[in-house]
């Protein structure tokens, strides 16, 4: 099954959001790489909440950002990461998994709670 057809099949982006914990307590989520380095933030504001959600989700479960952590995530963002491919740099939330699981990385994340 090729992407966009496994994409087809798979639940929409809105739908699996819907199934994730709530993100409302939390700012943002920090990510560094394996030197310790900070390399992105994904801020609670429109525009990248689900993106928030579906890396607090993935944290929560895998407890970092590893290239299985990011398959999932791929799965969750549905019909975005099949645009995502087909367009590179429109949705710099997936193109970073797409590079995690190209280059075999992890990404640790740090929660920013919101006060």
């Amino acid at each position: 099954m090729d992407d966009e057809a496994a994409a087809a099949s798979a639940a929409s982006f809105a739908a699996n959001l819907k199934k994730l914990p709530g993100i409302s307590h939390l700012a943002a989520i920090d990510l560094f790489d394996a030197e310790g380095d900070a390399v992105a933030r994904v801020e609670n504001k429109p525009g990248s909440q689900g993106a928030l959600a579906i890396y607090n989700h993935l944290a929560q479960t895998y407890g970092a950002i590893t290239p299985e952590a990011a398959r999932k995530g791929l799965d969750l963002f549905a019909e975005h990461a099949v645009d995502a491919r087909a367009h590179p740099g429109k949705h710099p939330n997936i193109d970073r998994l797409l590079t995690l699981i190209k280059d075999k990385k992890t990404l640790r994340i740090k929660h920013v709670f919101a006060f």
